[in-house]
């Protein structure tokens, strides 16, 4: 076959490939409930729900237009191009090979977007991160982490804002959550659920000896009104407490903090980082929709997971990823097999490579 011919033809199978990823088909069928919905004379009774389904309905046009335009661009090339072959007159061909080369460039710039095109990746992203086995050295690593990922949230110019934080003992945090915002937050993040190790020598042995250190991160999308997720009457509980600063320390004098209790399930959220009551309570409401959408997403697809806070334990075997300090220096994701060997880097929150490996290693896996 002409090199040209299968330049093109390769193009045009990688824009398959892709498209089969999309779930392109079942997007379409979304793209058109959401505007019959939208055509609905009670569509702005509740504005909250209704720029929601807006802003879904304005990304899924913005794909599908990018993914029918590519598309007939390919065909068009390869047309074309079989034409110039059966008459060399046409002279088309270093135009062609031109085209074909500018829409491959193209879909490169887009493909690490296609892996983000799940419907809550353009959402916040609510990053919770747990100590785990190790005492002081976890409660330590929790934080080192928590430092990660303001640094990498920092590099991708986001804002994050520290919804609930809870000291160690000795040093460090036993748990904190994070509030991070900004472009497909959640679609970069989602994959860093999971347990990671710390392998170093413990700054808080006397004996200096090497530690390693668990900590769990759990990841959910902020949602801001759920189409899923149905909350009746009485089946929240609601606590408010006075926030409380490192050690203790009173940061508010009056009753702002937030505490909901989902009873059907027992799933908990805490948020106290808004000045007001009102605020707390709209951010925890936020940060629980989404914990109970991944909930029961979770008990749809049949996952051993639980979402309430209760994992699976932070203990050898079950970590996505390690950081090992000494004897050696090396980051390794154990899906991926990605490595990285300067920790110190990653833990200043250079952690791109690592999240575009594993969203390219879903991507090959659902062809």
């Amino acid at each position: 076959m002409d090199e040209l011919l299968k330049a093109t033809q390769h193009f045009l199978d990688r824009v398959k490939a892709l498209q089969a990823s999309f779930h392109l088909n079942e997007k379409r069928t979304r793209s058109r409930e959401l505007t019959e919905v939208m055509h609905g004379s009670d569509f702005w009774k509740d504005r909250v729900r209704a720029e929601a389904i807006s802003r879904e309905a304005a990304e899924l046009e913005r794909w599908l237009t990018f993914w029918d335009n590519i598309q007939k661009r390919g065909l068009d090339v390869r047309a074309i191009a079989e034409a110039d072959r059966d008459d060399q007159s046409l002279n088309m061909r270093t135009e062609l090979e031109n085209e074909i080369k500018e829409l491959e460039r193209e879909l490169d710039e887009k493909e690490l977007e296609l892996f983000l095109s799940e419907p809550h990746d353009g959402r916040p992203a609510i990053v919770t991160i747990y100590s785990g086995a190790g005492g002081v050295d976890a409660q330590d690593w929790a934080e080192m982490l928590e430092r990660m990922y303001l640094r990498f949230a920092a590099r991708q110019k986001w804002k994050t804002a520290v919804l609930n934080r809870t000291p160690g003992q000795g040093a460090g945090i036993k748990n904190v959550t994070i509030r991070c915002d900004g472009s497909y937050a959640y679609g970069y993040l989602k994959n860093e659920s999971g347990v990671h190790r710390l392998v170093r020598l413990s700054p808080y042995d006397a004996d200096h000896a090497r530690h390693t250190s668990f900590a769990m991160v759990e990841v959910l999308p902020e949602l801001e009104e759920s189409l899923l997720v149905t909350i009746a009457d009485g089946d929240v509980r609601i606590d408010v407490f006075r926030s409380s600063g490192h050690g203790g320390q009173s940061v508010n004098t009056t009753d702002s903090a937030v505490r909901l209790t989902h009873l059907p399930t027992g799933i908990t959220v805490v948020c106290q980082n808004e000045r007001s009551q009102l605020q707390n309570k709209q951010q925890a409401w936020r940060m629980l929709l989404g914990k109970l959408e991944r909930y029961y997403q979770a008990k749809r697809d049949e996952e051993r997971q639980q979402l309430r806070g209760e994992f699976t334990e932070n203990a050898w075997g079950s970590q996505i990823r390690s950081y090992v300090i000494h004897p050696y220096k090396l980051v390794k994701d154990h899906r991926t097999k990605h490595e990285s060997g300067d920790p110190e880097s990653v833990l200043e929150g250079d952690l791109m490579p690592f999240i575009e490996a594993e969203l390219r290693r879903q991507l090959r896996e659902t062809h």
